[in-house]
């Protein structure tokens, strides 16, 4: 029994450390840090945040689930290149699902649900754009979406949305510099944010759906201008 007991301490602890390398790298593939094409090599990483590489092989294999790399035979792991055509795809995915979470969330979130998305609000009421590094306000974007997506208490609803999400923030991020009005992307939240706490479902769902097209232009523009 002690070398069982053992052994599930020694389990939590590694898949805790697993999380952990999982969202450093993710992170780090969000913003570009990581560029697209680069290779990831599991002992470099391993090295750079102080843990195993078991963590880190099973934070590659779930960020591989994520899209965000993909690992070839005998070549290695590299960070999925982002495509142009990605866009479109990713938007017609989030143009559909980002509605449906905001109009969910919007009917059945609880008060203690509702409550955390006024102090997102507030968060997002104090911000400053222009002053605040990139990582801030794209954890900002992050806290907004994910706290719709969990409010709308679809488990399967809300993984995906992340994914897709994520994704979306890599290609942001490549743009962020020469998209001309960040701060109204940012503060046209609020909008949403009030519409999914009143429970007007029909507003959340339009908002969210004019959210998703309007990043999906603002990029266009960046790249193609």
């Amino acid at each position: 029994m002690a070398v069982e007991a053992v052994a599930i301490v020694e389990d939590a602890v590694r898949k805790s450390l697993a999380d952990v390398a999982y969202e450093r790298i993710r992170d780090r593939l969000l913003m570009l840090e990581i560029k697209p094409g680069d290779l990831l090599n599991d002992d470099h990483l391993a090295k750079d945040l102080g843990m195993g590489r078991t963590p880190v092989r099973e934070a590659l294999k779930r960020l591989e689930l994520d899209r965000l790399v993909v690992s070839y035979p005998r070549r290695g792991t590299f960070a999925t290149r982002v495509e142009v055509t990605d866009l479109a795809f990713i938007s017609e995915i989030r143009t559909q699902l980002e509605p449906l979470a905001a109009s969910r969330a919007a009917r059945v979130a609880t008060e203690q649900q509702r409550e955390q998305l006024r102090e997102v609000m507030r968060a997002v009421e104090a911000f400053d754009t222009d002053a605040a590094p990139v990582v801030e306000t794209l954890r900002l974007d992050a806290r907004v979406h994910q706290g719709i997506y969990a409010a709308a208490a679809n488990p399967h609803l809300e993984d995906v949305l992340i994914r897709y999400d994520n994704l979306a923030t890599r290609i942001w991020c490549m743009v962020l510099d020469r998209l001309p009005d960040l701060s109204r992307h940012v503060h046209e939240h609020l909008d949403l944010l009030g519409a999914v706490i009143d429970g007007d479902e029909a507003r959340a769902a339009d908002l969210a759906r004019s959210h998703v097209s309007g990043f999906e232009d603002a990029v266009r523009k960046a790249l193609f201008t």
